[in-house]
């Protein structure tokens, strides 16, 4: 087998590695894995008040969704949600790597909930929870 044989034999194996270790956030508190082997995911708490508690959800079929995706780790995997909390039914399959979406990437990092503008905490980070304007994210296109 030729030199060139052997890039298009590995090619498809290097771009399926890369969107794959891609999808997840290294460092990210929020994903873990118990001493039995078992993927452990805690999500985005809702606030203990304000207008999210009143408002009803964007479904993430329903057509209401307007801003930037949030890319969250779920025990489903990673899913595309209208909102940080990925409540039931805000949430759908990602579609990361093969249809191009203004995302943040919610994650977890020292105690603290983060949106950074990829997947990747040394990107612009801003906290869930910070008082606006400081908790507005960096969306990207991606």
């Amino acid at each position: 087998m030729n030199r060139f044989h052997l890039m298009l034999v590995l090619l498809p194996i290097a771009i399926g590695s890369a969107n794959t270790s891609a999808q997840t956030v290294k460092g990210n508190e929020a994903v873990r894995t118990s001493t039995s082997g078992e993927r452990i995911v805690e999500l985005a708490p809702l606030p203990s008040a304000g207008p999210i508690l009143k408002s009803k959800p964007c479904m993430a079929h329903a057509g209401c969704h307007a801003g930037p995706w949030h890319m969250v780790e779920t025990r489903d995997g990673l899913m595309e949600c209208t909102e940080v909390y990925a409540r039931e039914g805000t949430c759908r399959a990602s579609s990361y790597g093969t249809t191009k979406l203004s995302r943040i990437w919610v994650v977890k990092a020292g105690g603290q909930w983060l949106q950074c503008q990829y997947p990747d905490l040394g990107s612009k980070c801003v906290k869930v929870f910070a008082s606006p304007p400081t908790n507005l994210p960096y969306p990207a296109v991606q």
